[in-house]
This record gives C-alpha cells, structure tokens and sequence, in this order.
C-alpha cells in the first residue's frame, strides 16, 4: 500500500457498513477521514464499527495503534466536504437522493476533488445529471466488505474524464485494491450482473427441490469458488482446453452449453417462493449468529488472500 498525499484528506458521507469499512480501510492507510451522515448516533456507530473490523486490518498487516487519530466525525455536510481531495459517497440507492446529494456536494467542494460513489447499481450517468462537472465523478464500487475485497469496480459516466479515472484508479491502487476500468456504463456493472446470474440458478435448483442452501454453498466453494479464485472463468476454461487452451474448449466442451444455457431456471420471486427460500435458507443457518457467520467469513477470506500474498501473487498484477 502506498500513501498518496494528492488524495489526501478523503470525506466519507454515508456511515453504513459500506461506509465505516471504507473509514477502517482510509485510516489504516494514513489518510485522514472526515465522516458525515445524519445519524444521531453517528460517532458512536463509526467508532464501534470501526473497532469490529479493527482485527482484520490487524492481519492484513496494518498497524492499528493511532488508528482513530486521523478520523473527524462532522455532522455539518459543507465543513466535511471543503478541502477534500477525494469524496467517497455510500448513501441510499436511490436516484433522486443521490442528484441532489451531488449537486450539494460540487458547490461545497474544491475543484479539484474527485466524486466516488459506492452505488451498486445506478449509473453515474443518471447520478450526475444536475453537476455542472460531472467529469469530476465516477462509480466507485467496491464488494463487500470493503476494507478486506480486493475489487473495486471504476465505471464512467458519459461525462467522466479520462483524468478522473486515472486518478480514481491510482487512489484505490494505494489502497492495496485491484481497480478495474469498465470501458462502458451497463445497469449493475460486472461483479453484480455475474452474482446475479449464479444467484438465479442457485434459486432455481434450491426452488425445485434439487439441493438445499447449505450444500449448494459446498458445491460452490468446494469447486467453483475455488477454481474462479485462483483464476476466474476465462482463464479457468483457457486452461480446461488444455495445449489447445480456450479454442479446443470451444471447439469441444463449449459447444453444448447452449443447451445447457436453454435448461437454466428463471424463478418467480414472488411471495410464496421468497417465504420458502427464508424458510430453507434459516433451516441451514439460523443457529447461528450474522455476527458469528460474518467472523468466520472473514476468517476464510484473509486465509484466501494471505496465501495468495505469501505466494507472490499481485493483486494489482
């Protein structure tokens, strides 16, 4: 990770979990982090959250002794954005909200600060659509948590400069994020559309009584999840080709998934299969505690990254 001065200080507004994992992540980095939101119980909130993720910055190898010294809690939204080289904008997904949001936030900043939201889902298009510099703002979205997930997703708006994401990349960079550029706006962005269509099936086959949530999860990170993490998709059938890599998959193995594509489910999510997929879904896990089942998540994910990093493997390679 490499500290940035240019990007220094960073005004979070939007202190969900999205946001006081972004806070954990800015301060264990040096930066210092100016917080807004209009909870009434905002400092407590940040604060506590912070302390939750605190151990895993811990293993990720941060120094957390000062960890709070950089942190300004600022309910007033004009004295935490004046000055800010970069804002990180985690608020409700919601597309009037967030115009206006913005439209308040250009006239309180600098001009050269950078516009990131975390929006998972609507473009920065539409968001900027009442900024007078909407060169200035791009999607930032990370996967969550944020602090521990390499990936952050970089999306123009129509407007947004070549600069801006140049520059949103280089931030997210000295990080330790593995940022990626898409070349184009599409509604849900990359990492979603694709949760969004395993999801779809894995709905479908736990709907028709093929598999239950618990030993579907097993099929996925005992096989799948695996392999996509090593490598993803492409490169995982590149290699499936063998010596003829992904052509001899094509020419061979890839030609019947188009029947196979035919078969897939398209499942109602109306009331009744939603109260079945709860009801399922709390039969395999309800025992136990989110607090609990989030703990031992992290727990496999930092073993997952650390192995990668003990073994050489760039992140931002």
């Amino acid at each position: 990770m490499t500290y940035n001065e240019q990007f220094n200080p960073i005004t979070i507004i939007g202190a969900g979990v999205i946001g006081t994992s972004w806070a954990a992540l800015f301060l264990a980095n040096g930066y210092e982090v100016r917080i807004n939101d209009i909870s009434e119980t905002l400092e407590y909130d940040v604060k506590n959250g912070i302390k939750n993720i605190e151990s895993t910055l811990k293993d990720l190898g941060y120094d957390t002794t000062d960890l709070y010294e950089k942190l300004i809690i600022e309910k007033d939204q004009y004295q935490a954005v004046k000055g800010a080289k970069i804002i990180q904008e985690n608020g409700p997904e919601n597309v009037e909200f967030k115009q206006n949001l913005y439209q308040n936030l250009e006239e309180y900043a600098d001009e050269e600060t950078i516009f990131l939201t975390s929006s998972s889902s609507i473009p920065a298009s539409i968001i900027s659509e009442k900024m007078h510099n909407p060169e200035r703002m791009c999607v930032g979205h990370p996967f969550n948590p944020p602090h521990l997930i390499p990936l952050v997703e970089i999306v123009p708006g129509k407007a947004t400069s070549k600069s801006t994401l140049i520059k949103a990349k280089e931030f997210y960079e000295s990080l330790g994020k593995s940022p990626i550029i898409l070349k184009k706006e599409i509604n849900g962005f990359v990492a979603n559309r694709l949760q969004a269509a395993i999801f779809q099936e894995c709905v479908h086959l736990v709907l028709e009584g093929v598999v239950n949530p618990k030993d579907l999860d097993t099929v996925v990170d005992r096989s799948i999840g695996l392999r996509w993490a090593a490598d993803g998709p492409f490169l995982s059938f590149h290699l499936g080709g063998g010596n003829g890599g992904f052509e001899h998959f094509m020419q061979h193995l890839g030609k019947n998934m188009p029947e196979l594509w035919k078969d897939l489910g398209h499942p109602e999510l109306n009331e009744e299969n939603i109260n079945k997929l709860i009801d399922v879904v709390n039969l395999d896990y309800g025992d136990t505690s989110i607090k609990i089942l989030e703990e031992k998540r992290d727990h496999k994910q930092l073993k997952i990254i650390k192995d990668l990093i003990s073994r050489g493997e760039d992140f931002n390679d």
